[in-house]
């Protein structure tokens, strides 16, 4: 139950930014090999058939002229007088868990949130991506949290915001409320950094209509607690990025592929009894009921992404260029992540420990002066220490 005196997410971690909004679906693959052939399909049509191939929409044709991702050294000319290579693709999060392969290409994405790109680094960086809330959807977490750079969609429902950890690269300045890491060290007896308030979020958030509500324990124990159980489920979710170990359960629970999974599975299943997943004429086991029963914003985390890389495009469309035959890395992406689930599902049990007691409500927190949030850190910070390319090879003034 959510606590009705407890803050919001928003009040917490104040600046967010809304989901991508790519605007065409070829630029996304679940492997770099698909991308870079509809990217030479593309580059070797020309007029009006490259028109057709890309999809144009009201923020993108290709005759838009945008300037580069921050980091990304990718051309800044007209799309419709492209003939180079295809950029390296970079690994994002599509969705809840599902890691995929992105173009990033400004020139291709309708809305990239550029101010994402400027923050993002390989070690110290982690966004924290609200969910959906559906109303009487099954139970599943508020709060998902990706060293990748995510794109914040939601599998159902209205999607959330995306919250860096960091407003700037380098694990600079904290995406926090002014006051909230000195009182609540005050509280606690002990400093409180900005990783234990996001991995207590992680831990303790409820869905609510107005997004995640993160209660706050008045007492040292419980928020020892809780940031223990996130940090274990913050390092299962981002699998080994930052230093840490990839995910595994331990010998005699780990899946392993009985059945080779044929070269286009049809339908994904599951025997509860056998723990074993059917993937067509394909068997992977153990797999845990908590993994399978896993959920999302109401919807079946392993049914979505085996949609995902069956479903077919419309022909003579980008989206119909895909592998020949199921790659043997989606099969490994599916052990790893019928591990990520099932983990997740052990420690999902400790969350009722977080639960009830005496809690910071909202009036403290105004007293201490953390609440009302100021205007200005909801807004993302300068950051100009580098440069990065404008349209047609200017330099951007930022």
């Amino acid at each position: 139950m959510v606590a009705p005196d407890a803050p919001l997410l928003d009040e917490l971690m104040p600046w967010s930014v809304a989901p991508l909004r790519l605007g065409r679906g070829w630029v996304l693959a679940p492997d770099r090999r698909t991308l870079r052939a509809r990217w030479d399909a593309l580059v070797r049509a020309e007029g009006a058939a490259r028109e057709e191939l890309f999809g144009a929409t009201r923020a993108r044709t290709t005759h838009s002229s945008v300037a580069a991702l921050p980091g990304r050294s990718t051309g800044t000319g007209r799309l419709a007088r492209e003939t180079g290579p295809c950029p390296d693709p970079v690994r994002i999060l599509h969705g809840p868990f599902d890691e995929q392969w992105l173009i990033p290409d400004h020139r291709l994405i309708d809305a990239a949130r550029p101010e994402l790109w400027r923050v993002a680094d390989d070690s110290n960086q982690l966004f924290a991506v609200e969910q959906a809330y559906v109303p009487g959807a099954a139970a599943g977490p508020a709060l998902l949290v990706s060293a990748l750079l995510p794109d914040g969609r939601s599998s159902a429902g209205r999607p959330g915001r995306i919250r860096p950890l960091h407003r700037r690269p380098g694990g600079r300045e904290p995406n926090l409320t002014p006051g909230l890491r000195a009182l609540l060290s005050d509280r606690y007896g002990q400093e409180v950094a900005a990783g234990d308030v996001l991995a207590w979020a992680v831990a303790a958030a409820e869905p609510s209509p107005s997004g995640a509500v993160v209660p706050l324990p008045a007492g040292p124990d419980v928020w020892a607690a809780g940031v223990e159980l996130g940090r274990l489920m913050t390092a299962v979710q981002v699998r080994g990025a930052r230093g840490g170990k990839r995910p595994r359960l331990p010998g005699g629970r780990r899946p392993y592929v009985r059945a080779a999974v044929p070269a286009w599975p049809s339908v994904l299943r599951y025997d509860a009894e056998q723990e074993v997943l059917h993937v067509g004429e394909g068997r992977v086991s153990p797999v845990p009921a908590a993994a399978w029963d896993f959920h999302v914003g109401g919807v079946r985390v392993l049914d979505l992404w085996f949609e995902r890389r069956t479903a077919r495009g419309e022909p003579g469309t980008l989206e119909a260029i895909r592998p020949s035959a199921w790659p043997q890395e989606w099969t490994s992406d599916l052990l790893e992540l019928i591990t990520v689930l099932a983990l997740l599902g052990e420690l999902d049990a400790g969350r009722e420990e977080l639960r009830g007691g005496e809690r910071i409500g909202r009036d403290e927190l105004a007293e201490a002066g953390v609440l009302p949030v100021p205007d200005a850190v909801r807004r993302p910070a300068s950051v100009l220490d580098h440069q990065e390319e404008g349209p047609e090879g200017q330099f951007a003034l930022l």
